[in-house]
């Protein structure tokens, strides 16, 4: 027997239980793996509180990593005693202590990259890569406006913006957290509470940006349509204050013909070969040092209700981990 954290009911984090398991053997593509750390990620809270519906009970967590303890048949490219990290979609239950999984979303852990570090990237990494690289091609010399600069992928996101050459104006709720995105290679950011459009009129000489990434969603919504330039494309890939549940188009075309988007990175990284294009070039990175990833927090495994709790109450930056 082996332990998870499941839950039952939608609701808040304290609807989390911490349960044993049986796990049965791995099935043909799947492997088994017992998780040495666990990412934690807003979208987990979404899950939980049935903002994206799970077929329930269920267990949660989206990113990990770990070692596999064995394989089921047509599973080629892994072995046992496999150091592994993962990010995959529903079903999710990388919030256990070991699972069984489909394996086509694991991948082997260069030595230079520990586990704690992996666990933390993999999510994260995998949606800075398709934001990036597929919803919109950031190029040398683009001036990106990116909410939440100071989270577990704004890091990231700073850090992969400068190394392609690109300007980044970051949003961030605390001082705090303004000096934490600068250092991570913001080139300017703008508290939250202030005026941001004006901002980011200031730093674009009234042209504004040719794109925004915002992780907020209701909240924001008009404040990013306002920071593009003409032409330019909102890309709204969270929903930490509520979800966007209308948008005239007529907004779109008084501000000058503007683009929206709302990707999910499962519409991204669907096949191996996008898992393998996604993890190659993140690991390139994170092993050549151009990104380092933050880990500001540490809980229990046990103790992802409080883990949550914190991230949902704007109490963390960078990435979070939980420990079996």
């Amino acid at each position: 027997m082996t332990h998870a954290i499941q839950f039952a009911t939608p609701g808040g984090p304290e609807v989390l239980e911490w349960v044993e398991v049986k796990l049965p053997d791995p099935a043909p593509g799947q492997a088994r793996v017992a998780h040495s750390a666990i990412g934690l990620n807003f979208i987990d809270t979404y899950y939980r509180s049935g903002v994206y519906p799970l077929k329930l009970p269920s267990g949660l967590g989206s990113e990990a990593a770990g070692v596999v303890t064995a394989v089921g048949d047509d599973v080629t490219h892994l072995a046992v005693g496999d150091r592994v990290a993962y990010a995959n979609p529903p079903p999710i239950q990388a919030y256990s202590e070991e699972c069984v999984m489909d394996a086509r979303w694991l991948v082997k852990l260069p030595d230079e990259i520990d586990d704690e570090t992996a666990a933390a990237m993999m999510l994260k990494g995998w949606t800075v890569w398709y934001l990036f690289r597929r919803t919109y091609a950031v190029k040398p010399d683009d001036t990106i406006l990116l909410y939440a600069a100071a989270g577990g992928v704004g890091l990231i996101a700073c850090q992969w913006a400068k190394r392609i050459g690109a300007r980044v104006i970051g949003v961030v709720g605390t001082d705090a957290k303004r000096q934490l995105a600068l250092a991570y290679g913001c080139d300017a950011v703008v508290l939250a509470d202030d005026d941001v459009v004006g901002a980011v009129k200031d730093l674009t000489d009234g042209a504004g940006v040719p794109v925004v990434y915002d992780s907020v969603g209701r909240d924001t919504l008009e404040q990013s349509l306002d920071c593009l330039r003409p032409r330019g494309l909102l890309v709204s890939f969270g929903s930490s204050s509520g979800t966007v549940d209308a948008l005239a188009l007529n907004e779109l075309a008084k501000r000058g013909s503007l683009y929206v988007t709302r990707p999910t990175l499962w519409s991204y990284v669907t096949n191996r070969d996008e898992v393998e294009a996604a993890s190659g070039e993140l690991f390139e990175l994170v092993r050549s040092g151009d990104i380092h990833i933050e880990i500001g927090q540490r809980f229990a495994l046990q103790d992802a209700a409080d883990a949550q709790r914190a991230l949902e109450g704007r109490r963390t930056t960078g990435s979070t981990v939980l420990i079996p």
